[in-house]
Order: C-alpha cells, then sequence, then structure tokens
C-alpha cells in the first residue's frame, strides 16, 4: 500500500494483471489524477483514455479494474490505495450480457409490432443494505449499456445522497454514454420530484407518491419511443431495507414494475423479496456480491457528502462523478 494520510506522495505506477483492480481514496482536498500507460482499465465501466491525464474527484473511493492487463499511474496524494484481484466484475459483465440480451429481444418483439410487453426492455431495481455498492453497480451496467448504443433511463431513488441531482429528491434521466469519470451523470435532461429531507419515515406517503408520478411520467415517455423502453432503466435505491424501509422497497418494485431485482450483500433481503414476490412469474430476484473495495461510511461522512454535492451542483462543479457506494 502506498503512503497515505496527506503526506507527499510522488507518482507512482502499477502494472495490473488481467482481471486485477487498483482501489483508490482520495483526500477530501485533493488532487489525485490517473493516466492510463499501457493497456485498457476502466472506472466502474467507463474506460480510461490512454495517455491522457484524468483528475479523480476529491472524497471518491475509486476502482481502476483491467480485463486484460494495463500499466497506470497515479500522480498525487490519496488516502490509501492498493491492488486486488477479489473482484465480482467478471459476475456483473455476465448480469450485463443477460440485461442486453432482453434489450435486443425488446427491440425485436417492437419491430414485429409484438404485445406490448414483449417490447419492455429490462427494469431493473438495485437493492441492498447501506454501503454494498448499489450506486457503483448502477453506474457500470449504465455504462455498459450506453457503450452497446442503448440509451437506458437512470432512476435514482436514494434521497439520502442523490447521484443525478440534489439530497432530497428523487430523479430520472437517460443516459446515452458512458458515465464521465470527472463529471458524473448528465444533468442535461434530468425529470426531477423534490421531496425535501434525505429520510423517507418523515413523510413515507409523499415518497411513494413521488414515486408514482414518476414512474406513470416515464412509462407515457415510453409508449412513444420504442428505443428507450427497449433500453429500459436502471434503479438505484436506498439502503434502508428493514421495517418501512423494506416496504418502501417493495412499493418501488411494483410503482416501476421492476422485472429483475439485484440483491447486494444481504442473503436474507433475497430470500425476503424472493418470496414476496414469488406470485409473480415475470420478476426474476437474483444475489449478487459485493465488491470488497466498497468502503463504510458513517454518518458524519454522509452528512458531510450531501453537503458537498448541493455546493457542487449549484456551483456547476461537477467534480464527483465517481466513488462507490
Amino acid at each position: 500500500m502506498a503512503a497515505a494520510g496527506g503526506s507527499a506522495q510522488a507518482p507512482r505506477q502499477y502494472k495490473l494483471a488481467p482481471q486485477r483492480e487498483l482501489r483508490v481514496e482520495v483526500l477530501p482536498d485533493g488532487p489525485l489524477r490517473v493516466r492510463l500507460v499501457a493497456g485498457t482499465a476502466e472506472i466502474f465501466g467507463t474506460e480510461l483514455p490512454p495517455e491522457g491525464w484524468v483528475p479523480v474527484p476529491p472524497r471518491s473511493k475509486v476502482a481502476i479494474f483491467t480485463w486484460h492487463g494495463a500499466t497506470v499511474e497515479l500522480d498525487g496524494v490519496s488516502e490509501s490505495e492498493y491492488t486486488s484481484d477479489e473482484t465480482p466484475m467478471v459476475i456483473y459483465v455476465n448480469t450485463h450480457a443477460i440485461l442486453d440480451a432482453r434489450r435486443s429481444r425488446a427491440r425485436a418483439a417492437a419491430a414485429q409490432g409484438g404485445v406490448l410487453e414483449a417490447s419492455q426492455g429490462p427494469r431493473v431495481i438495485v437493492v441492498g443494505p447501506t454501503d454494498s455498492g448499489k450506486s457503483t453497480l448502477c453506474k457500470m451496467l449504465l455504462s455498459w449499456a450506453a457503450k452497446q448504443g442503448w440509451k437506458p433511463t437512470y432512476v435514482d431513488l436514494d434521497i439520502g445522497q442523490g447521484s443525478i441531482t440534489i439530497p432530497g429528491c428523487i430523479s430520472a434521466t437517460p443516459i446515452e454514454k458512458p458515465i464521465d469519470i470527472v463529471d458524473g451523470i448528465p444533468l442535461e435532461m434530468p425529470l426531477t420530484y423534490f421531496y425535501g429531507h434525505p429520510n423517507p419515515s418523515i413523510n413515507p406517503d409523499v415518497y411513494k407518491v413521488l414515486m408514482k408520478e414518476l414512474a406513470q411520467t416515464l412509462d407515457k415517455q415510453f409508449s412513444g419511443n420504442s428505443e428507450s423502453r427497449a433500453a429500459g432503466m436502471i434503479i438505484n435505491t436506498m439502503g434502508w431495507v428493514e421495517g418501512l424501509g423494506y416496504e418502501l422497497l417493495l412499493n418501488a418494485i411494483e410503482t416501476f414494475e421492476a422485472n429483475v431485482v439485484l440483491v447486494l450483500g444481504q442473503e436474507k433481503l433475497w430470500k425476503m423479496l424472493k418470496d414476496a414476490v414469488q406470485s409473480k412469474p415475470n420478476i426474476d430476484v437474483v444475489k449478487l456480491h459485493k465488491s470488497e473495495g466498497v468502503v463504510l461510511r458513517n454518518p458524519k461522512y454522509r452528512q458531510k457528502n450531501r453537503s458537498f454535492r448541493i455546493k457542487v451542483v449549484f456551483s456547476h462543479n461537477r467534480m464527483w462523478g465517481f466513488g462507490y457506494s
């Protein structure tokens, strides 16, 4: 592991074997940048450009992964950095391949004038406890789909963090290209509903109403756009999975008519959801391993991150695109 804790660090290179990753935690005040020297590598589904330096946003916790081997260089100070071969990326990309096949079948059904249900692409909802890597998996699935030419809709129901706009909102936006490493989710065309608090327990009925409004608006858009309908949705959720939180998850699955539920990091939740939807044969509930690179975030860190994101959005400085969450 390289030096950490704010001490000066000289530029350093890491030679990564195939299917290994370099995990880096960036300090709140940065700066740190990364450069691909040789081979190919990606950060959460978005490829690093060859030879050019890419700034890594402050507070980010990123994994630089290579499928076939790569040499990468870091310049700047990090809180920690280390390599690992314990990664679920093969499982994640296989999941993407299955979703991609569903999109192709939906597109073919639409072209043949098939029934509306057959022309619906995957509506994927990603669930799991806090710090299980839900947002990260969403970014990878979105970027891989966009790389294949699809334009899936990203739906963010996590009002505690807010990866599209500010915390306290639920939002949706089409993803037309792999998510930018620096700028994150594009803000050009978001559909946003303001809830006004990072905790849905304050008024769960309002939270449900907003989800219903968002889902109905998206359905209207899909009814007039067969390509968007075939591309489907990737839906991010909050990490509250017990009691009322679990009830809200079930409500989200029903409201958005999810047909794929990806469960990260908790077998109990997977079993509960599988039992809850067993009477609905068109819903697949799939258990996935969370990455060991996911870093736990305490309440103080989360509060600081919310404040930071609000400042970033209103200052139009998008340097907070990536990080495990």
